[in-house]
């Protein structure tokens, strides 16, 4: 997997301690991101994925994974790879993308590796980040257009469901 960096101990990529991995390369490059070093889909560095769930399991203190970026969604095999060891350690998964779950699910009708990660996230911060609408009073969102999305809801009912515990204590 190209990553642009992991975090074992992240407190800001979703509620508790998280296991954050940054996938490298993105193509939206939204205007006013924070991580613009992740665009490039050449920069980074290539891990093994089983050396990133060896250290996901070596973690004490982390009780979840997220996987930010960069666009995770542009290495979803990788992604549903770690979702699903995150699963078997009993952790959910939090991703964040710039493009809207509606956009996601489209997309994964012709790629079966996208609608697997999508299968493994619980949750999912969706939607580009846009300067225009940027706050910093929403919980885990950078931009009031973005939403926080139940991806087990959503895929069971067929319709987006926004997750309903939006409070930095979950």
């Amino acid at each position: 997997m190209r990553v642009a960096g992991i975090e074992p101990e992240s407190i800001v990529d979703g509620p508790g301690i998280r296991f954050t991995v940054f996938a490298q390369g993105c193509p939206l490059k939204c205007p006013g991101c924070q991580n613009p070093g992740t665009w490039d889909p050449c920069g980074g560095q290539e891990i093994d994925v089983e050396e990133i769930i060896t250290e996901m399991r070596s973690s004490v203190l982390a009780s979840g994974l997220t996987l930010s970026g960069g666009e995770a969604s542009r290495q979803p095999g990788d992604c549903a790879t770690l979702s699903r060891a995150a699963h078997e350690m009993g952790w959910d998964v939090w991703a964040w993308s710039g493009f809207t779950m509606d956009a996601l699910l489209r997309q994964a009708r012709h790629n079966p590796e996208l609608a697997e990660m999508l299968d493994q996230v619980d949750v999912l911060v969706d939607g580009p980040f846009q300067l225009a609408r940027r706050t910093l009073t929403l919980p885990w969102r950078g931009s009031g257009n973005q939403r926080i999305i139940d991806v087990s809801a959503t895929l069971r009912e067929g319709r987006v469901v926004e997750w309903e515990s939006v409070s930095p204590a979950g």
